[in-house]
């Protein structure tokens, strides 16, 4: 590469998390592969002896299509990690963490002395590329036009196809954190356009399922406490215990989707968070007011609440069905429920299932009992707790990780290096799993929803409860979404299940495993994978490339 004496640059992959304070670990990464279909990206670090303001940044390609260049910015974190952490995290220090994405355009490049700062640079292939080998070469000069550094990648285009995802993905969508974050009114104009940009954004990086708000969703809320109401049905009390509903809300909600792609509507939960005990706030139309009918003061087996259940989901099953959902829908009855829910959630489950028995009914819960008793048909067992559901060959098993599996399992803390995010994509080949789960797409309000107004680029723990990075992907922008590393780091690890699930049609699974773990002492689980800055990982998805590769020549020949 060539530089100015005075900037110091270097080409890495997109696993390496770059700190302001110290130089980038691993060796230079100027080469690598990638199928049609897929989003591949790299990075170029760089520092500078002295204050260096308003660089500007090139960049130029034979692979003729845009090549996208974005700042890496830096958050606080105040709380990294948990005091009982493993050791298999970057540093456990407060303090300024690698993670939002700014565009160029509304963020001047700048080169602080004796800092570390880094370039996110990513292109989106289509069947158009050429296959075959194409430099990528970013240029940065300053704003007097010096020269300071040249910086030249090769990316070998494999004329394959990525398959379509198969996997269901669903990081849970806070409709209410948006309008409180743009001081929008909930679902006028303004707040439709939003959901559609972050929608949008959550199914480009492989989210297919996307929670649905029925009822405002009973989730992260403290006992007695309230979230912004964000309900797509109207509801009338009649008289006489009898109800009515509207659904034009829910389908407005449901063709918006559909426009920007998601596959699966994830209704939201119909019994409150941790038991079951609770009906959700339902607000509905009485004597021609609206005023809440149902909440924490609503035991979940009142009899007002099981004749409203009773009343509400024939006519939701009615809606399904005569919008052509039948095959899309999923639903909850109470997330996380533990064994002295189980009475409870038993309860719950009965007055659900009666009335949709014909459709996939999932939550997340780490006590394979629920299952064996059949209180829910999917459960969603954490990763750290999925073992003995795998040893029962549970049919159609999800998993899912949120703030408490952060030992030996694959998380997205800021703290964490970015291929203990990535390798969750091998996990979920090896193992063949149907769907994953994610609590926190932009959860962007305090513990329990007890602070409805924060800065997400201030507060990135919520409000010291969680490690940085679990309750959200994505940072509000001033028009919409901001992503992050860790959000595009998780969808390279989509992109790896797809590759090798394009290898497995051809040359079949145990093939396709032993190539991963080529080398390996030990067999993949979601406890054991090779640990480190993601050399390995980068590795083993190079040799699924060169077999996809392989392939193609033999078939093209």
């Amino acid at each position: 590469m060539e530089q100015s004496n005075l900037f110091q640059s270097i080409t890495l992959h997109a696993l390496t998390k770059v700190f302001a304070d110290e130089k980038p670990l691993g060796e230079a990464y100027t080469q690598g592969s990638a199928l049609n279909g897929e989003t591949f990206a790299f990075q170029v670090a760089y520092t500078s002896e002295r204050l260096l303001k308003n660089l500007k940044v090139e960049v130029e390609s034979s692979i003729g299509l845009p090549v996208h260049v974005r700042a890496v910015g830096l958050v606080p974190s105040e709380m990294p990690c948990y005091f009982d952490h493993d050791a298999d995290v970057l540093r456990t220090t407060a303090g300024l963490y690698p993670d939002p994405l700014y565009e160029l355009e509304n963020t001047p490049v700048h080169a602080l002395p004796d800092q570390w700062r880094s370039l996110w640079i990513h292109v989106d292939l289509d069947e158009t590329v050429q296959p075959g080998d194409h430099e990528v070469k970013v240029t940065i000069t300053s704003v007097e036009g010096e020269l300071l550094a040249t910086n030249t990648f090769v990316l070998n285009v494999i004329p394959a196809q990525l398959p379509k995802q198969r996997l269901i993905h669903t990081e849970w969508f806070h409709t209410d954190c948006i309008a409180t974050q743009y001081g929008v009114d909930v679902f006028s104009e303004a707040h439709w356009a939003l959901l559609e940009k972050f929608i949008g954004t959550a199914v480009k990086h492989g989210m297919n399922m996307i929670l649905t708000p029925l009822f405002t969703p009973p989730l992260d809320t403290a006992i007695g406490g309230q979230r912004p109401t964000v309900q797509l049905v109207d509801v009338e009390v009649l008289g006489d215990g009898a109800y009515s509903f509207g659904f034009d809300r829910l389908t407005r909600w449901v063709a918006m989707c559909r426009n920007v792609g998601v596959e699966y509507f994830e209704f939201s939960h119909l019994f409150t968070q941790w038991g079951a005990k609770h009906a959700p706030k339902i607000i509905a139309k009485v004597n021609g007011a609206e005023q809440q009918i149902f909440g924490w003061n609503t035991i979940s087996t009142s009899a007002e609440y099981r004749s409203f259940i009773d009343q509400f989901l024939p006519a939701l099953d009615a809606y399904i069905q005569v919008n052509g959902l039948s095959g899309q829908s999923w639903f909850h009855i109470s997330d996380e429920p533990s064994q002295d829910h189980l009475e409870t959630y038993m309860a719950a489950s009965e007055m659900v299932r009666k009335h949709l028995s014909a459709y996939p009914i999932m939550d997340a819960l780490s006590s394979l009992e629920f299952y064996e008793q059949g209180l829910v048909q999917r459960p969603i067992p954490a990763n750290d707790h999925i073992e003995p559901f795998l040893r029962a060959e549970v049919p159609d098993l999800w998993t899912y990780y949120c703030c408490s599996q952060d030992d030996q399992v694959s998380n997205r803390y800021f703290n964490m290096p970015s291929a203990r995010n990535r390798v969750l994509g091998f996990q979920l080949y090896k193992f063949g799993l149907q769907g994953f789960l994610h609590w926190g797409y932009n959860f962007w309000y305090t513990q329990y929803s007890l602070d409805q107004q924060i800065d997400p680029y201030r507060t990135t723990d919520a409000g010291c409860a969680f490690p940085s990075g679990d309750a959200y992907l994505v940072y509000p922008g001033e028009a919409g979404p901001v992503e992050s590393v860790r959000l595009e780091v998780l969808h390279q690890g989509l992109q790896d299940l797809r590759a090798l699930e394009l290898l497995e049609s051809w040359i079949g699974k145990a093939k396709t495993v032993a190539l991963i773990e080529e080398g390996l002492a030990t067999p993949i689980t979601f406890s054991e994978y090779p640990r480190g800055n993601g050399e390995w990982l980068l590795a083993a998805r190079e040799r699924i490339n060169q077999a996809i590769a392989e392939h193609c020549c033999l078939t093209n020949g």
